[in-house]
Order: structure tokens, then sequence, then C-alpha cells
């Protein structure tokens, strides 16, 4: 099976290429527009490539009433809550959207938007976003998954929630839309989400299984989960980012702030960097180094005639004489010439005893 790549506004994104790092704007605005935008320009500067968005509002995603099904009990931060306020608290005003938009691609951030309805879609059509997410628990949303998928542009969807037939049906819906530039999150639907159900071994698996892009969307704590996906052939990474965790919010607590998503980037750049390439060819400095490997040498002052043996010549560093595989053909043959002690043995030193 070849490999997979999507492509984002000319970015090629795929186990073959630099991990694709998203910082996910999310509720971190603290209903402040200036924050928002200093938020994107922060993304930039911590080293995103892109930042992105959610386009609902409240009543998109949800109903404005009172009934126990409309209250958050999952043992959440957001327990006791009504779903209405905390998506009303939680939502990016629509009207900053083009401004985001277009300070993103002023900074060279590629920016796009998790959509949570049909009018969300055209909404964000009309912004030229470049590509889609649909989030962990809208991959049962068939129908928002056949819109966006309709639209051509990259989709990206989150597992959080899915058990392997919602994926395929979910993948099986963007192809049959002619959509096959589709990306698979493992997502541990938790917040924070627990280290020990991080499960990054579904990463390649989402690769194979479903001959897509794969990669992390990640709600734990710190650098080690993102760290470890790229190791595991993850192509993108997409964490939740927060100017300062003491603008609140609902999802501060599982957030990285300024220092902690510059630390990630350069984790996650070094591993990359460690990873390399499979290549046996030696660098200069490799072979250069061979010179303290072994190789062997006149161990004792010799006569010419003497009889070559173990105790004369000894397989030693450094590496410039003969190659030690050949001591045993030496062996028994006699010196040519006088050698002092720590002379480099080669073929010219050796002649068949006559």
């Amino acid at each position: 099976m070849s490999e997979k790549t999507i492509t984002i506004d000319h970015r090629n994104i795929g186990s073959a290429h630099p991990c694709f790092i998203i910082a996910e704007l999310s509720a971190n605005h603290a209903g402040s527009k200036e924050v928002a935008l200093n938020t994107v320009r922060a993304a930039k500067d911590a080293g995103a490539d892109a930042i992105k968005l959610q386009t609902y509002r409240a009543d998109t995603i949800t109903l404005d009433v009172d009934a126990a099904d409309f209250v958050i009990k999952q043992n959440t931060l957001w327990d006791g809550r009504k779903l209405y306020d905390l998506y009303e608290e939680a939502f990016l005003p629509w009207e900053w959207h083009e401004d985001i938009f277009q300070l993103a691609r002023e900074l060279g951030l590629i920016c796009f938007s998790s959509p949570f309805d049909h009018s969300a879609v055209d909404f964000l059509e009309n912004l030229n976003a470049p590509a889609y997410k649909i989030a962990s628990f809208e991959i049962t949303d068939i129908p928002l998954i056949r819109k966006v998928a309709s639209c051509g542009k990259p989709v990206i969807i989150s597992t959080g929630i899915a058990d392997e037939q919602d994926i395929e049906l979910a993948v099986q819906t963007c192809r049959d839309a002619g959509n096959d530039q589709i990306a698979l999150l493992k997502c541990t639907s938790s917040y924070p989400a627990p280290i020990e159900e991080a499960n990054l071994v579904m990463i390649p698996d989402l690769a194979r299984r479903f001959n897509v892009v794969s990669g992390l969307s990640d709600h734990t704590l710190g650098h080690t989960v993102p760290m470890v996906s790229v190791a595991l052939g993850g192509a993108i990474i997409e964490k939740h980012f927060i100017l300062d965790k003491s603008l609140g919010g609902p999802d501060a607590a599982f957030s990285l702030d300024i220092p902690e998503f510059t630390a990630m980037v350069k984790m996650v750049r070094e591993a990359e960097a460690a990873l390399g390439k499979v290549n046996y060819d030696l660098t200069d400095k490799a072979r250069k180094s061979r010179e303290f490997s072994r190789s062997l040498y006149v161990a004792a002052d010799v006569k010419a005639g003497d009889i070559i043996t173990i105790e004369n010549v000894r397989s030693v560093r450094p590496g410039f004489g003969m190659h030690p595989k050949h001591l045993e053909e030496v062996l028994g043959k006699r010196f040519t010439a006088d050698c002092p002690k720590g002379t480099r043995m080669n073929w010219e030193l050796v002649e068949d005893p006559s």
C-alpha cells in the first residue's frame, strides 16, 4: 500500500513529511476577540503550523431546555451544567472568523475549523477554509460528514467516541462523496485524558486499516504522548492552546499555554530529527569514526621470515591496518620484512612459507 498524503493549502501531510502541528483555539478566547487574535499570533510564535477553530452557536449544537438529558453528568469538568449554557459560553462568535482567518494567512498559519452543522459549512466555504475537521462527538453525524466531504477539501476526523464500524462508515461516507483526502486522529475523549488511555498503537493501525493519513488529537497533560505519536508515524498533532491558563474557561485545564506548547513543538521536532530515515550509507563523521575501529597490527618486533602468529599480529584499535576478517588468513604465513611493534599490517608484508 502506497504512502498516503493529504494536501492542505499546499502543505503535504503524511508520515513521510514533517508532522503537521495544530493549535486548537476552541473556547480559549475568554469572550474577547483581541484574546482570540493574540492567541493566533502566539500560536505562530510557538511553532504551530495551523490554528483550528470551532464553528457553531449554542442553538446549532443543542437545545435550550432544562430536561435532565441536557444536563452534563459524565464525571467531567463541566458536570451539572446545561449543554446550552456551556456552548453559549464557549462558542467563537461567527463575526470574528473572517479577521482570524485573515490574520492567520498574514502570519503564514493555516486556518481551518470544525463545523457543527450545515450552516457552519456554508459559512466556512465563504471564508475559503482549506480543510475541515470533524470533532469526535460528530463522527456519527453522517449527513454532516457527507456535506463536508462534498466540498472537496481534506477532512480530518477525530475518533474519540468511535468504534470500528463508526470509523468505517465515516470514511466510506467521504469516499462515496468522491473525497479520499482523509485523516483519522486517535483521540481519547476525556478532559484531561489519562496518559494510560492514550493507546497510541492505534495510530499506525488506523493508517493501515483504513488507508488514510493518521495522527493524534490529544487531551493529555504534558508532552510525552505527542512526542511518542511521532515515533509511531503520526502525521498530525492537535493540541488545545491557550495564551494563559489564568484566562480560565471550559478548556483551560487541559490546554497548553505558550511555554508548554513551544516545548512540545521543540520535542516533536527533535523526535522527528532523531527518527531520521533508513540509510546504511555512512556520514562523513561516521566514516571518520571508523578510525577507532579494530584492524590488524604487528604486536611485537619481528624479522623478515618470521612466522605470523597470534602473538605477533593482533586485532586492535585503531582501524588503519588490514581488516580483522583476514586474521586467520595470514596466520602461519611469513613476514616479508622487518617490522617494529605497531606496524599496520598489509598484504605486502605477507607471503606463503616456501
